[in-house]
């Protein structure tokens, strides 16, 4: 599969769980034949309780549920849990289950897609999880974020993918044999005028596209750009395009983090400042919650909405995906959203009023890039794997054993 431009859809922005939570629940509980989902993240919480109910809903009316979670961001899930879905009929998979003991040792290359497909022509992408800090309700740790609707022909290349994702996982390949039905063949009726491309990153022949788009974007930018990005760390390629697209007269606007989750994300980011500052780019930190934003505009037609950071991980190692938009309506939904968030509750970051000394920020950079140059060549060399997946079931008692770690699951 290569990515190309896909005529004729229709998308729709959501903003936060609270937009994005019943809306994706309701399309998944009234699903008619298959609902296919990945996500990095699906907590026993009162959000990923409501998640269970609608596919148990979807699975109970017949639909063919097929849920992919990755085991170091989802370790939590009860054996019980899973059980009541997997009776029901649906078949839920494991992105490299690690022991409990050994989760932090697996942090790299990790399933951090959020994707889903359902009867074949409605999909969502974005970089919500299924958790309750993706609703304003959890208080000041609430993140802000978004995910995106479609309908159109581009669902059809969405549903192919994550056909694909589930085939080419090693462990499940007999399981698919003896139990997986048909795929869904998606209409592909045009639902209206939006261009779409579908973009991943694995590690194989997509290593690079994400950021490869986006740098594209920025390089034929005539007037503005602005992205929100929760873990701003890129390559020096990309720093490079900022700084030049803002010295041809391009308004070049970044959204990071004020708040952050982890607060080395915000270090990392402030390190990059005085260089970004210094060529014209402009940077606003959003201080209202923490940042889980990975979206995008360019001039008034080019979006982007996904899980990909800019970050080595996302950029270097995670399996991500994104949806590239070409559309001046969804522009400019996009856009006054985040020009909302940059006038009224973010903090714009001043040069001189940055703490360090002017000497020592300019050594620093000047290491730094030197070090950011080159790390996707020194991430890439760390021990890479192609996609696993396991089928679970749930074994004997299983509601008095573990959850999602693979000493208390078997592959089926």
């Amino acid at each position: 599969m290569r990515p190309q431009w896909i005529k004729g859809n229709k998308f729709t922005l959501l903003e936060n769980g609270e937009q994005f939570f019943p809306r994706v629940f309701d399309v998944i509980k009234h699903a008619e034949r298959e609902v296919l989902l990945e996500t990095f993240i699906w907590f026993d919480d009162k959000v990923g309780r409501d998640l269970h109910a609608a596919l148990l809903s979807a699975a109970r009316r017949g639909a063919q549920i097929d849920v992919t979670v990755d085991g170091f961001g989802s370790p939590d899930l009860s054996a019980e849990f899973v059980s009541r879905l997997t009776e029901a009929g649906a078949r839920i998979h494991i992105f490299n289950p690690v022991l409990k003991l050994f989760r932090h040792l697996s942090y790299f290359r990790r399933m951090h897609r959020k994707l889903v497909v359902v009867d074949g022509v409605r999909a969502f992408v974005g970089g919500i999880n299924y958790s309750v800090d993706h609703l304003t309700a959890y208080g000041p740790q609430a993140k802000q974020d978004y995910a995106v609707e479609m309908e159109g022909p581009i669902v059809a290349e969405i549903h192919r993918f994550m056909h694909t994702a589930l085939l080419n996982g090693k462990a499940p390949h007999h399981w698919f044999r003896r139990h997986r039905s048909a795929p869904i063949l998606p209409s592909g009726v045009a639902a209206e005028d939006a261009d779409a491309m579908f973009i991943w990153r694995d590690n194989a022949s997509h290593r690079h596209d994400i950021e490869h788009h986006y740098r594209l974007a920025v390089r034929l930018a005539r007037y503005r750009v602005i992205i929100a990005n929760a873990y701003f760390f890129p390559g020096y390629s990309f720093l490079r395009e900022l700084r030049k697209a803002a010295r041809r007269g391009v308004q070049v606007s970044l959204i990071l983090q004020g708040r952050p989750d982890m607060p080395i994300v915000q270090t990392a980011a402030a390190m990059l400042y005085d260089h970004l500052l210094s060529g014209g780019v402009r940077i606003f930190e959003y201080i209202e919650h923490p940042l889980h934003a990975k979206v995008a505009v360019v001039d008034d037609e080019w979006s982007t909405v996904g899980s990909s950071n800019l970050d080595p991980l996302s950029l270097s190692l995670n399996l991500e995906a994104n949806v590239m938009i070409r559309d001046q309506g969804f522009n400019q939904m996009l856009s006054a959203n985040l020009q909302r968030l940059m006038a009224a509750h973010c903090r714009k970051v001043v040069a001189n009023e940055l703490h360090e000394s002017s000497l020592w920020r300019k050594i620093r950079s000047f290491v730094l890039f030197h070090v950011l140059r080159r790390y996707p060549s020194w991430a890439g060399r760390l021990p890479a794997h192609a996609p696993r997946l396991e089928a679970l079931r749930p074994v004997a008692g299983g509601e008095n054993s573990g959850g999602l770690d693979k000493t208390a699951w078997p592959r089926a």
